[in-house]
């Protein structure tokens, strides 16, 4: 993939193959190791407790019947095409669904481009600021947005101002998730498109690249979900690669000890800093999150949290903590976590819906339907 067709990956050839030799020569052996875990039971219910879930609205799988009949098969045939030119936007529009869901609810808000204050005119205030002016946004590919937008115009050329653009993201999310490797699952449809986009909503919605298990938790159960929604969601960085600065801290100077993190392996470390030099490194240059199946929708996540092959800190505690780790051991089986991640994608696919007037339905997914 050249320069002028999308995100440049910059991973080295010799240190992808050094990755997945340190993988394959050590997934299965660090198993053991901990304490004995709590009762996946008691580790469900110690995170979900009494909190109250955000209020969720009826969809159904049979929304657009009479409206749009066809619009998995049009939004199907975009993704499809687009994962065989660009399979770099799989991972992207995953987790863009991701974003947009977790950040005032599945409404397509992440989708609002920023308006230039130059845009605004002289003596005119700049407009606000929105979702993707925030550093948590920035590095989101733009193969992903570029995918939903033209998804979004296949629609709407035969479905006229019907489907918004909340329900072509969740359609476009499942079908790269199916494309590489990954169920088939039915999406429930019937979203509107939110009204606004604030960035201040964002701070604090989404979890961190070293979040602990705590922080985590406490995310999730502002969206309602839990312990098993949180490991099993976690199981999409079965695909997809993470920028160099969310690992530097690991490879170099684990929590200002001027040492890589005991607990990641010190083969992986080594690899790691292969791509990823502490300083004078190239900002755009990425690294697998699955270093065994990068390209591959399946469980070999799992695996590797047991293995010590964590990318992100956030990645490795699920299986350090003895709240998420049974979780963790349960969905290194394939099926169950198929299972687990679409019963959790449906959960998180229905957080803070808009509906009736609270929402729109845009006709370009990047501008809210009166600027259209």
């Amino acid at each position: 993939m050249d320069s002028s067709r999308g995100i440049r990956f910059l991973v080295h050839r010799r240190v992808l193959l050094l990755l997945l030799l340190v993988a394959s020569s050590l997934v299965g052996t660090s198993r053991g190791r901990e304490a004995q875990p709590l009762p996946v039971a008691a580790a469900a219910a110690t995170v979900l407790g009494s909190r109250r879930a955000p209020e969720r609205h009826g969809l159904a799988l049979d929304f657009y019947a009479k409206t749009c009949p066809a619009v998995d098969q049009i939004v199907a045939n975009v993704t499809a095409a687009r994962y065989r030119d660009f399979p770099a936007a799989g991972p992207a529009v995953l987790r863009l669904f991701h974003h947009d869901c977790f950040v005032e609810g599945c409404d397509a808000s992440i989708l609002i481009a920023p308006t230039s204050s130059d845009a605004a005119g002289a003596g005119v205030r700049p407009p606000p600021r929105v979702e993707r002016d925030m550093e948590e946004n920035r590095n989101l590919p733009q193969e992903a947005f570029d995918t939903v937008e033209l998804a979004k115009a296949a629609v709407e050329s035969k479905c006229p101002g019907m489907v918004s653009c909340a329900d072509v993201l969740a359609l476009a999310a499942r079908d790269y998730v199916q494309l590489a490797g990954g169920p088939y699952y039915a999406v429930k449809k019937g979203r509107k498109d939110s009204k606004v986009s604030l960035a201040g909503k964002v701070r604090g919605s989404l979890p961190r690249a070293n979040s602990t298990v705590d922080e985590l938790l406490r995310v999730f159960a502002g969206k309602g979900l839990g312990a098993a929604d949180l490991v099993a969601l976690s199981g999409a960085h079965t695909v997809g690669f993470a920028h160099c600065v969310h690992v530097l801290g690991r490879i170099y100077d684990f929590r200002g000890t001027r040492r890589p993190d005991p607990l990641m392996d010190a083969r992986l470390v080594k690899a790691l800093r292969m791509s990823c030099p502490s300083s004078g490194g190239s900002a755009r240059v990425v690294v697998p999150f699955d270093v065994s199946t990068p390209f591959q929708f399946d469980h070999a996540y799992y695996g590797n949290l047991q293995a010590r092959l964590g990318l992100l800190g956030s990645d490795q505690a699920l299986f350090l903590d003895a709240r998420t780790r049974p979780l963790v051991q349960d969905l290194a089986d394939k099926t169950r976590f198929f299972q687990a991640f679409v019963a959790s994608m449906d959960r998180m696919g229905s957080i803070r819906i808009k509906k009736g007037r609270k929402g729109e339905v845009r006709k370009i997914c990047s501008q809210h339907l009166f600027s259209a």
